[in-house]
């Protein structure tokens, strides 16, 4: 049975699904079985990232419409183990309804340790699909105060679903740019005010984009490579210090 996370951010450019790949592809490379999900209605982008683009013939929408079974529209991740992705439809259109996303993971939940969906940014329709059959919650900031609003609402729409497992990663933290811009004291109020328990900070590295935008997703990733592992060996509980690099 599958553990079923949802990716979430507010507001849009926190690098919600540079998280999302990088999350999967350290779990993978924990040895489990994962499925990412790409909920971004109209927006898909994870293809891209991980390289698979050219192989995405079928999307969600067509096992929705009968177009296709799952096994053609869920596609492996060369050199990443036992990482799989689902692309979201290019038609913003073809969105799926919160009902029939809880099918597809319940279908799907037994072939796979780990579930992660990616939702859009913000709290729309694509959000209520994206929450709805999960378990836990990442919520995905940046250390600013537009991000951080965005999280409280994320938050509480989560809470009001009855998820109440949710944990908060920083991305793309500047620890020299945090403080020359003085809005925050230090870490500890930016973690207070989402109200949300840390349980990673990713370092802002134009490498990571880099691969991203190249297709290499699947590859390690200078420092954020292990800080990406460290975030993987909390989500399955296992008690490491929390990593961060430069």
């Amino acid at each position: 049975m599958s553990q079923i996370i949802v990716m979430a951010s507010g507001k849009g450019g926190t690098g919600k699904s540079t998280v999302s790949a990088g999350l999967s592809v350290s779990l993978a490379k924990q040895g489990k079985k994962v499925l990412l999900i790409d909920c971004d209605c109209g927006m898909r982008g994870l293809d891209l990232m991980l390289g698979v683009e050219k192989d995405v013939v079928f999307d969600v929408s067509d096992v929705v419409c009968g177009n296709c079974d799952y096994s053609k529209a869920i596609y492996q991740v060369e050199d990443a183990g036992g990482l799989y992705l689902m692309s979201a439809p290019i038609d913003a259109s073809e969105e799926v309804s919160p009902s029939v996303m809880k099918q597809i993971t319940q279908e799907l939940s037994d072939n796979y340790d780990y579930i992660l969906i990616d939702a859009p940014a913000g709290v729309g329709s694509s959000f209520d699909t994206a929450i709805e059959p999960a378990q836990r919650a990442v919520i995905v900031v940046n250390a600013e105060p537009t991000s951080v609003r965005g999280c409280l609402n994320v938050r509480k729409k989560l809470t009001d679903k009855g998820i109440t497992d949710i944990r908060l990663i920083i991305n793309r933290f500047n620890e020299r740019n945090f403080r020359t811009m003085g809005i925050y004291k230090d870490l500890d109020e930016v973690i207070d005010v989402c109200k949300t328990q840390l349980i990673g900070l990713v370092p802002d590295d134009i490498r990571i984009a880099t691969l991203m935008q190249r297709g290499c997703g699947k590859d390690c990733w200078s420092s954020a490579g292990v800080v990406f592992d460290c975030i993987v060996s909390r989500i399955m509980g296992i008690n490491v210090p929390l990593a961060y690099g430069m």
